[in-house]
């Protein structure tokens, strides 16, 4: 039995003389999610792209997995192909959703007839393969207002697809089509949670981590790769830069004001990742702040970190609350990798009491006195570079 899964745009539907960029981006980040399952092809018509499986061993429920979490896609169905006749439509679709049927109560039909030269009208259809079907499955019930399930018959130009309710799809714009930004990645909830968002408008991401050896692990550096892993099965592939920071943080602790230690330390993150950035061809860098969330995320300290960098700065969490973003991070599954006790470098000499309220000026002549510039290039000159992708390599 011949399956495929059809898949319904989202908000490319919406775009004008630019849409075929979006749908050529889709396809092949679609190709790229799949790759391994097996031999397939895609193809689009009539607003829906069809994943073809051409081999026996293509494993498509694995792949209805991976197009469940490709943004752009706001629907998709694993759906039965058959010919486009009435009769073997209402021979098939009882056939091929038998298991699905056995085990409802209430059902009803809709018919989608986009090949308006086949000879019966949708009513016509919903009718005929409601009676089939009730002839088959005596202890089924029509509501045609509020049923448990939906069989779907779709008749297109080169074929009819029988299938159930479609399944909701990550929804967004295809990754590649919002231009590339830089996530600064802890192995805390927040910054995971930022990149999978920035991903869903489109943005291409590139990962900036800063480690402090020995006051972090080598396993809080695998943390992040792990957390990394997680996300780029929506972003898709990335490539994430290690900065070594232990001589800049031992700095910060012996030089600057104690109270403002933890507002230098990210306008110095911030002066690094924009360099990097740059270099990656990054127009953007995205951090997982949250407005008043602790010392730093304050507006007055906000404006202090964004002083240190051109480079225009998305924080998709602003304005949402804890419990928010740990829902968000349960849905992409790594809040438990999130919470493992293996800490980052922000927590490294925090201080006792830190300034809620910055003065920039007074931020400026201490990150000046201390004489970070050297120490800078230093870092940038030592990056560990890992490349990260959803696949165990």
């Amino acid at each position: 039995m011949k399956e495929v899964i059809l898949i319904k745009d989202g908000e490319i539907a919406l775009k004008g003389l630019n849409r075929k960029t979006f749908e050529d981006v889709l396809k092949k980040n679609i190709k790229l999610s799949l790759y391994g399952l097996g031999k397939f092809k895609i193809t689009s018509a009539q607003s829906t792209s069809y994943v073809i499986p051409l081999s026996e061993d293509f494993d498509i429920d694995e792949a209805c997995e991976r197009v469940s979490r490709i943004f752009g896609i706001v629907s998709f169905s694993r759906a039965g192909i058959c010919e486009k006749d009435l009769d073997k439509i209402l021979n098939f679709a009882p056939k091929y959703l038998a298991e699905q049927l056995e085990n409802t109560k209430t059902f009803k039909v809709e018919a989608k007839r986009s090949d308006k030269k086949f000879p019966y009208k949708s009513p016509e259809i919903c009718r005929e393969l409601g009676g089939r079907i009730l002839e088959k499955f005596p202890h089924l019930t029509v509501d045609v207002h509020n049923p448990e399930m939906t069989v779907t018959v779709e008749v297109r130009d080169f074929a009819a697809f029988v299938h159930t309710d479609p399944e909701r799809g990550a929804g967004g714009i295809p990754v590649g089509t919002g231009g590339n930004a830089a996530i600064l990645i802890s192995g805390g909830i927040d910054s995971p949670v930022a990149a999978y968002m920035m991903a869903k408008r489109g943005v291409k991401l590139t990962a900036i981590h800063f480690a402090s050896p020995p006051y972090t692990s080598e396993r809080a550096e695998q943390k992040v790769v792990k957390l990394l892993k997680k996300v780029c099965r929506y972003s898709g592939p990335m490539t994430m830069y290690t900065v070594p920071f232990t001589k800049i943080q031992e700095t910060i602790k012996d030089k600057c004001p104690e109270e403002l230690f933890t507002i230098i330390m990210r306008r110095l993150m911030m002066k690094i990742s924009e360099r990097i950035a740059k270099d990656n061809n990054c127009c953007a860098l995205i951090t997982g702040e949250s407005l008043g969330q602790v010392a730093s995320q304050t507006i007055n300290a906000i404006e202090c970190t964004d002083e240190a960098s051109k480079m225009v700065v998305f924080r998709p969490l602003i304005g949402m609350d804890k419990q928010e973003i740990i829902d968000i991070s349960y849905k992409i599954d790594t809040f438990k990798t999130s919470i493992e006790p293996y800490e980052d470098c922000c927590t490294v000499f925090t201080p006792k009491h830190p300034r809620t309220k910055p003065i920039l000026k007074y931020v400026k002549q201490a990150e000046e006195a201390a004489n970070f510039r050297e120490m800078i290039e230093e870092a940038l000159q030592n990056l560990k570079i890992t490349n990260i992708n959803q696949r165990e390599d």
